[in-house]
């Protein structure tokens, strides 16, 4: 039987678990707080602009669970908002249950409140992974998923301070970079003044907080937009945020809402007097972060070099996704590069070439192109999504974007790809 151990249970963690058992492979998540998800619990937006092309190649390549959850688990769809088309947005308080079911039902092992310190090495190989609790946690193949986040000191010194958010580093310890514990030095992403970081791009409003008609219209509609006053406009703010895709003027001028179960602020913090001087917003509480008047967290620290196999360079037996694996945002992101080292990790025990991705399908095309450009120093001040700046103009220019399943099927079709995430290999 191959042992995959996969550190990190957000997004990226999940998904590799899910098609790492798919391939047949005993698999163990380690997560360090008492919830899967991470981010993804206070994120939400699911299937706007080339996301949509991205999450109908993951169904088509056989890693469509998740996909199907968060569709399952939508509070709309099909909604518009500026600079975005037919988002999903699915809500932050039931999916991490059902993520949660749909890997116990697979047979993963989870275990919570399992911070990983530090790595047992034997040559360039890792033999296992040392907890906090002074245990060792052995394995025949090693999936980081830590994300880039954190810890406390980093938000402290790129940023505003500890926010108190979704990743509660205070109660559950600082995140650990396990490629770096290994000896391979970590890539930091920069912003445009070449400052480490990037502040995450959201907050999230308590809904009762809100004025009746705003969150009655959030209900209905799942987007509400309210203008910003004059003298509190302040374009500048922009350049700050991970999320380049939000970084267009109507996210300057107007205070932008979704509906994620909780009101999705679309900004990455905005001063509670401020915020209150809106019509509707008079009562606002913050949600997460706590802090979102003064701050939020600070992302991009600790990115790991890798082939576009997902494997860590210069280490036999490790491989990652999601953040750690490159500058990139969102939740299909996460999705699709924890999938592909998922399924590479058992095909690396047992010897098989490891899988690329054709540069013809979206996700192959982000994974490589996302590679190329962090070896530059204009390409540490970029982030890479399918839902928009630089990598969504690409997608449209090489004709890649579509959201039609039939013709994403197509596609991955004719590279024999078709379930490749979901064939049994063990």
């Amino acid at each position: 039987m191959v042992r995959v151990v996969v550190i990190g249970g957000g997004w990226a963690g999940c998904a590799a678990a899910v098609t790492a058992r798919q391939a047949g492979a005993e698999v163990l998540i380690l997560e360090k707080t008492d919830m899967l998800l991470g981010l993804g619990n206070v994120g939400g937006i699911m299937r706007n602009n080339g996301r949509y092309t991205a999450s109908e190649e993951l169904i088509s390549l056989g890693a469509g669970k998740l996909i199907e959850i968060t569709d399952k688990a939508a509070r709309h769809s099909m909604v518009d908002f500026p600079g975005h088309r037919h988002a999903t947005l699915y809500d932050v308080t039931k999916v991490e249950p059902m993520v949660r079911r749909l890997l116990q039902e697979m047979g993963v092992e989870i275990r919570t409140m399992a911070r990983a310190v530090d790595v047992e090495k034997k040559g360039a190989a890792i033999k296992g992974i040392l907890m906090a609790d002074d245990s060792i946690v052995e394995g025949d193949v090693f999936i980081e998923t830590t994300g880039s986040t954190g810890p406390m000191g980093n938000c402290l010194k790129y940023g505003n301070g500890c926010a108190m958010c979704i990743l509660r580093c205070p109660s559950f310890g600082p995140r650990t970079s396990i490629s770096q514990r290994a000896g391979v030095e970590d890539i930091l992403g920069q912003r445009g003044d070449e400052c480490y970081g990037a502040f995450s791009g959201s907050c999230k409003l308590n809904k009762d907080s809100l004025s009746d008609d705003v969150r009655e219209t959030l209900d209905r509609e799942g987007v509400v937009v309210l203008r910003v006053p004059e003298e509190d406009i302040k374009m500048d703010k922009l350049s700050i945020k991970v999320c380049q895709q939000y970084a267009l003027k109507e996210f300057a001028e107007n205070v932008i809402l979704l509906d994620t179960g909780h009101a999705k602020l679309m900004t990455s913090y905005y001063p509670l007097e401020k915020l209150r001087k809106i019509k509707g917003l008079e009562n606002a509480r913050y949600e997460d972060p706590y802090s979102g008047g003064k701050g939020n967290s600070i992302r991009y620290l600790s990115i790991a070099p890798r082939s576009n196999a997902m494997k860590v360079d210069n280490l036999d037996n490790l491989l990652c996704g999601g953040e750690k694996a490159g500058l990139f945002v969102g939740h299909t992101e996460a999705i699709s590069t924890g999938s592909l080292a998922g399924h590479n990790s058992v095909r690396l025990v047992l010897g098989m070439p490891l899988l690329e991705l054709p540069r013809n399908i979206v996700i192959g095309d982000i994974i490589a192109y996302a590679n190329e450009r962090i070896k530059t120093k204009e390409g540490l001040k970029k982030r890479y999504t399918f839902a928009g700046s630089e990598y969504f103009e690409r997608m449209k220019e090489r004709r890649l974007y579509t959201i039609n399943p039939e013709e994403v099927r197509r596609r991955v079709e004719r590279m024999d790809l078709i379930d490749i995430f979901s064939e049994k290999l063990v």
